[in-house]
């Protein structure tokens, strides 16, 4: 059947809708993503909450879906645009097709769409409000004044995994499973905690570093919590990822603004200022720190995207805090950058194990 893609702008788009039970009209914030893979780990990573994803790649679907590659339980985007995509997939591992996945969870889908202009439209005006529907005309609603995606996707309980020797909180702002593993692999013992846990029960448990995840949104629409981050990552070594490297500027005094499309893909172009090499990464944000803004918080910048020269990652001065706003655990996408979790718990968790509880 006929369906459409309504722009903020006013700008409509036919396709072919498969709504398989889904509504019949979904709305959210559209962006584009340019990797050719990793489309598994897109749909279910909690960054993408109440998201509408454009596939640059106009095949998607082709391995299918499988049983390990989720980063999360379900999938979290509003809805999925593509060019076009199969029932028969190719990977011996997979179990679904991508249509059957999106049909399991009531997620619309919009194929044959000319993806191309529509990308074209978002990089010339900037992500906005979008509508998927079966009628060609819906008036787009405005992006809600007072949102909270991370209080949709946090962890409700505490949960704790492995046995090892560094014990690592990882506070919950929408993480992805692949980082929890990439702790565990460093032979880290992780406790996953929501995001509105207090600074004095995560030290009733004695850890040695904090990871800050990553997650969906406005970084300020978390301000009430930057007292709390404050005094985590004053007191603990930190790794920051994404939005939670957002909120470590934010905490300290610096201020972050939204990018016109942002950068989502597998091949993004990142240059470590310490050693002049450059990383092939994953990344997926709206928002990144603005420079100008770190003049008196002791951050300083440790990495910058080749293309725009925005800020990919800070350090401190004085405080053992590594941010990275791409994803160093790579899921999906090149492992390059993985060396930044054995940075974090070799140069900061266990130098400083002693010294934190001395």
């Amino acid at each position: 059947m006929k369906g459409y893609l309504h722009l903020e702008n006013g700008e409509s788009f036919e396709g072919t809708f498969s709504p398989h039970g889904a509504k019949a009209v979904t709305n959210g914030e559209i962006v584009f993503y340019t990797g050719m893979t990793g489309y598994q780990e897109v749909l279910t990573d909690p960054s993408y909450k109440n998201q509408i994803i454009v596939f640059t790649y106009p095949l998607i679907g082709n391995y299918g879906i499988n049983e390990f590659d989720f980063e999360s339980k379900e999938p979290h985007v509003a809805g999925v645009i593509i060019y076009e995509t199969k029932d028969a997939y190719s990977h011996y591992n997979a179990k679904f097709s991508l249509k059957q996945y999106l049909e399991k969870w009531n997620i619309p889908l919009l194929t044959h769409v000319d993806t191309r202009a529509v990308v074209k439209r978002i990089r010339t005006e900037g992500t906005m409000q979008a509508v998927i529907s079966d009628s060609s005309f819906v008036e787009v609603p405005s992006l809600s004044e007072s949102t909270n995606p991370v209080g949709e996707v946090t962890s409700k309980e505490w949960q704790t995994f492995g046995t090892g020797d560094t014990h690592i909180v990882l506070v919950d702002f929408g993480y992805k499973k692949s980082i929890l593993q990439s702790l565990l692999a460093n032979g880290c013992k992780v406790t996953v905690v929501p995001y509105t846990t207090s600074f004095e029960k995560i030290k009733e448990i004695l850890p040695n570093g904090i990871v800050l995840s990553n997650g969906p949104g406005d970084p300020k629409e978390l301000n009430d919590h930057l007292p709390n981050i404050k005094q985590l990552i004053e007191y603990y070594p930190t790794l920051a990822i994404c939005l939670g490297h957002q909120l470590v500027a934010l905490s300290l005094g610096g201020d972050t603004k939204k990018l016109k499309f942002g950068h989502r893909g597998a091949n993004q172009p990142v240059a470590d200022l310490f050693t002049n090499k450059v990383y092939i990464t994953s990344q997926n944000h709206s928002y990144v720190v603005d420079e100008d803004s770190l003049k008196e918080t002791g951050l300083q910048a440790r990495f910058k995207n080749c293309n725009d020269n925005s800020i990919e990652g800070l350090s401190h001065t004085t405080l053992p805090i590594l941010t990275v706003q791409f994803h160093p655990e790579a899921h999906p996408g090149p492992s390059e950058s993985s060396w930044v979790f054995d940075e974090f718990i070799a140069n900061n968790c266990t130098v400083r194990r002693e010294k934190i509880y001395a």
